[in-house]
């Protein structure tokens, strides 16, 4: 598996890269900030997934909101060809079989520890930012049974619109959910779905 690395220097280079690239890149961004972040828990990020933006977006918001250590699995692929994600709390599998399995363990794991904030995008993969709904892999649920289950779950979901700006407008809905004792993929999902639903209502009434 690979595992993530600490770079501090590597880490403060990015974070300011982050915010040149979104001040250069987008006429505005915004977050909703209506969350109780526990010091005493975990927290697992669930997150739509439609742009190379996506981890930038994460890294932005766990600076300015969650304020935890930032861990993220991506593929092997990306953890290769974007050799910065593993400064940023990236983990990948090396190959397919039992080592997906292990990386999965392992970010279960990270989420008994108060002091991270694990990512997942539960599609597994790139979709155009225009989907009805967001699907997710099975993969979670390991992740989920691989940890005490004492962690905070929020969602987010991330839209851009350029509406009459050159540039485009980004907005990400977070929504803190208070899980139940047991939680299913189907249950996870449609919560999610709702979450996403109502961030795609709520994008479509911005008026200029």
């Amino acid at each position: 598996m690979h595992q993530p690395r600490k770079n501090s220097i590597v880490q403060q280079v990015f974070s300011w890269y982050i915010d040149y690239l979104f001040k250069r890149d987008f006429s505005s961004y915004s977050y909703t900030t209506d969350l109780n972040v526990k010091e005493d828990e975990a927290i697992l990020l669930l997150s739509n997934h439609f742009s190379w933006w996506d981890g930038f977006v994460m890294v932005y918001l766990n600076k300015k909101v969650f304020k935890k250590q930032f861990h993220v699995l991506v593929t092997g692929e990306d953890y290769k060809k974007q050799w910065f994600l593993k400064y940023f709390g990236g983990f990948a599998p090396e190959q397919k079989g039992k080592d997906v399995v292990e990386t999965l363990l392992y970010a279960g794991r990270l989420l008994d520890d108060p002091l991270n904030l694990v990512l997942l995008f539960p599609q597994g993969k790139l979709h155009s930012g225009h989907v009805g709904s967001v699907t997710f892999e099975k993969g979670i649920m390991q992740v989920l049974n691989a940890s005490k289950k004492k962690f905070q779950v929020v969602f987010s979901a991330t839209l851009c619109d350029y509406f009459n700006q050159r540039k485009p407008q980004m907005r990400t809905y977070l929504k803190e959910w208070e899980a139940e004792e047991y939680v299913s993929l189907q249950l996870l999902k449609s919560e999610y779905n709702k979450h996403y639903d109502h961030a795609l209502k709520q994008q479509s009434k911005i008026a200029l």
